[in-house]
């Protein structure tokens, strides 16, 4: 009954402060102290008993009450660190000071009257820590978290004992009470729950207070600051440095299953992970920059942005391997399978991990380098390709599908990834794709496919990044699956049939990057690669079609109007190519739950934005090993073709450009003869072309010769046949690395900020506020 009567008590405190007419005495301690006394002992009792309206309605009719709510609440957690905080009662009043200021900041962001309100100095008559001059609210908030979280007997262990063991939180030495072992700490601390529970709220408290991003439209952070970001990611946070450690440490080390016990997670309750959950949130936020204009200081006041600077400076081995060790235990933790059911505990915050894992290889290259070198890449890679797999066809989910594509896209322009996906993939996973045996290359281009041929529509934009990957790694793969060889041919048969051609300006793009894809791999793995030319020969109909594709007026017009009553979308998987069985123990991918919320994101930047082309010619540091690998694909029987000289470096393959031509008329694409002709004319043929010459009538003479109707003897026979000489000059290779753009910057940033809003549910931190970063949809 006790409880129910404070909770009471509470709720007529926060009655009065809205229905009184005559401002409250900011001196009336007896008034302010039931906000934050044992009335409430949790944070959802402050959700509940501070309502929506009520706030709102305070800002508009009682704004001194307002105001004076939040000057008491900051004033009391400054009090509390000038006193070391070493009291449960006054633990509890920081406690439910962070959850009332977590409830009240939202709706203070979401007006821009009240937005420079926390940039003000507090009343002349508090206690501010620094009598003498005024600091901004804001300052003395983030001042105080920060000394509270690293607070003995509070949010960290104490180092002293006996009576006088209370030590001055603002004198501390917080690098000796870093969280967790790792990265330049190699203490591992004891841990208790109610520690992991305290930093959690105050964690959340200033998670809130950098969503003031949520609350604008999409602008340009380096003229509009995060204000708060700066102050706490700034040499003025003397926490900048063990706070950066611990948050990082905390992430790397976690590990969800525990002691390894099946169903643990039932026994106890593991509080380890809601602290991971808002430490990650927190990294990702404080790392948030825009790249695309080089350096790390903020240009409007050359603050430097500390988090970056320490990040960017990790270079040892061993702190890249804690690191990955982190990353790659904690993406494959929901794909662990075991014959339990739910005996594992499942993560949810891997959305958030990989928005980590981006801004790690963005901001540390010397990180990316020791990923790639590293075989571990792949445990990398294979969760981002069940992710992708798995959320196809959800529409709540298309954030997560372009993040993973955008960390396989800045891992494709590198050399090392594209020899790494030649090991061979032991399939562990069940996921609903076509069995098959080979290696980490057929199930990239398989998780590829089922994606473009069976996912939504709004994932029309990835296809060109889809392709872009394929052709960087195109030119290292070794011995394509049938499955996969087919996969591909598939995917041209459907890109260049005519209706989908000419029903958009840049479809004929897609037909480019596949041409090329199968350029590289005829000119330089052609050995160990009969399935894919037994596939094309096969399939060469859809080249000669290519090849002799109609221009005219007529034919166009009659291929759209064919098309005219479906929705222009690429051909799902044709009846007469039944897709063979899926892993056992898959499910299809399925569409979102109707009233799933989803949050908007801008457009992503077009592929000639986000990526610049590099030629992959030879250094003078490859190894003969290198060389081989690359130009001796071509060699069979002994004899070797050499890569092509810096001098050869004019690529024959280019996206050509859509001449003026162009026709709009009511936003309907109209295709013109000449515009057609203008790309058809530089299609890339000539190289597989030569090979159906050169082939074809050897096939069809053995077959007619041995009477073969089996395909692999006609394979063994393609394993041993030469084109040595026959083919053109090999073309150089031309690899699309990512650059960092300003468009990926804003869209990392809605998505990152997105994610949040829609995980932090318990308790609904921004739910129902006026966000303009994005929209909140059901779907």
């Amino acid at each position: 009954m006790g409880n129910s009567d404070t909770k009471l008590n509470f709720r007529k405190a926060v009655i009065q402060l809205t229905s009184k007419t005559q401002p409250i005495d900011a001196a009336d301690n007896s008034f302010w102290d039931q906000f934050w006394s044992e009335n409430v002992t949790n944070v959802q009792d402050v959700f509940t008993l501070v309502p929506a309206t009520e706030i709102r309605a305070l800002r508009e009719e009682a704004p001194s009450n307002l105001a004076t709510l939040c000057y008491k609440a900051v004033e009391k957690m400054v009090r509390a660190v000038d006193s070391s905080c070493r009291t449960q009662q006054e633990q509890l009043a920081v406690l439910n000071c962070a959850r009332l200021l977590t409830r009240v900041l939202p709706y203070i962001f979401e007006d821009p009257e009240w937005r420079g309100f926390f940039w003000t100095s507090l009343p002349e008559n508090s206690q501010s820590g620094d009598s003498g001059e005024s600091v901004a609210l804001a300052h003395s908030l983030l001042n105080a978290i920060s000394d509270l979280l690293f607070c003995p007997d509070f949010t960290v262990a104490s180092k002293k004992s006996g009576p006088d063991k209370a030590e001055d939180l603002q004198a501390i030495d917080s690098c000796e009470y870093i969280w967790e072992a790792g990265v330049g700490f190699a203490h591992s601390p004891p841990h208790y729950t109610t520690y992991d529970a305290a930093r959690t709220e105050l964690l959340k408290l200033l998670l809130t207070c950098f969503s003031e991003t949520m609350y604008q439209p999409p602008v340009d952070i380096q003229t509009a600051p995060n204000k708060w970001i700066q102050f706490f990611t700034s040499g003025e946070n003397r926490h900048a440095l063990p706070m950066f450690t611990s948050l990082l440490n905390t992430v790397c080390a976690y590990d969800p299953v525990g002691l390894g016990l099946p169903y643990n997670h039932l026994l106890f309750q593991d509080t380890s992970e809601p602290l991971v959950d808002a430490a990650l949130q927190i990294l990702i936020v404080t790392l948030d920059h825009d790249t695309s204009q080089g350096g790390v200081s903020n240009e409007s006041n050359g603050t430097e942005n500390l988090f970056i600077n320490y990040l960017s400076r990790i270079h040892r081995d061993e702190d890249f391997g804690f690191i990955l060790r982190g990353f790659t235990r904690l993406l494959n933790n929901p794909l662990v399978q075991t014959y339990l059911p739910n005996s594992t505990k499942k993560v949810q915050f891997h959305q958030e991990l990989l928005v980590f894992f981006w801004k790690m290889c963005d901001y540390n290259k010397k990180f990316l380098y020791y990923v790639l070198k590293s075989s571990d890449v792949l445990e990398i890679l294979v969760p981002i390709l069940y992710h992708l797999n798995d959320s196809r066809a959800d529409q709540s989910r298309v954030g997560l599908m372009h993040i993973g594509v955008f960390i396989i896209l800045l891992l494709s322009g590198e050399r090392n990834f594209g020899v790494r996906l030649n090991k061979p993939y032991t399939a562990t996973i069940p996921m609903d794709i076509p069995v098959f045996t080979g290696t980490h290359a057929d199930l990239l281009i398989t998780v590829f496919h089922k994606i473009i041929t069976t996912g939504h529509q709004r994932l029309q934009p990835l296809f060109d990044c889809l392709l872009t990957i394929l052709v960087n790694v195109s030119p290292y793969l070794k011995t394509l699956s049938m499955v996969a060889s087919t996969k591909l041919l598939h995917l041209l048969e459907a890109f260049s049939t005519p209706w989908f051609l000419f029903s958009s300006p840049s479809n004929h793009h897609l037909v480019f990057f596949l041409l090329e894809i199968f350029n590289n791999i005829i000119q330089y793995q052609f050995d160990g690669n009969s399935n894919l030319v037994y596939t094309i020969i096969r399939k060469r109909q859809v080249f000669h079609s290519l090849a002799n594709l109609p221009s005219d007026y007529g034919t166009i017009s009659k291929s759209l109007s064919r098309r005219s009553g479906r929705k222009q979308h690429i051909p799902v998987a044709s009846p007469t190519s039944p897709e063979s069985p899926s892993m056992e123990g898959s499910r299809p991918a399925l569409p979102a739950q109707p009233g799933t919320l989803k949050a908007t994101l801008p457009d992503t930047p077009g592929i000639e934005k986000m990526t610049g082309k590099e030629s992959a010619h030879m250094t003078s540091s490859s190894t003969s090993e290198d060389l081989a690998d690359l130009a001796g694909a071509v060699s069979l029987n002994g004899t070797e073709t050499k890569p092509p000289s810096p001098q050869q470096q004019q690529p024959q393959i280019q996206q050509p450009k859509t001449p003026t031509q162009e026709v709009r008329s009511t936003s309907q694409w109209v295709p013109s003869s000449e515009w057609v002709n203008s790309w058809k004319s530089k299609l890339p043929l000539q190289t597989i072309m030569r090979l159906l010459q050169v082939l074809v009538p050897q096939v069809e003479k053995i077959c007619i010769d041995k009477g073969l109707t089996d395909e692999s003897e006609i394979l063994k026979f393609l394993q041993h046949g030469t084109l040595v000489g026959l083919l053109p000059v090999p073309h150089p290779i031309l690899i699309r690395k990512y650059q960092a753009n300003a468009g990926t910057t804003t869209w990392f940033r809605t998505y990152m900020w997105g994610v949040i809003y829609l995980r932090n549910v318990d308790p609904p931190i921004w739910y129902d506020t006026d966000v303009k970063l994005f929209e909140i949809q059901r779907v």
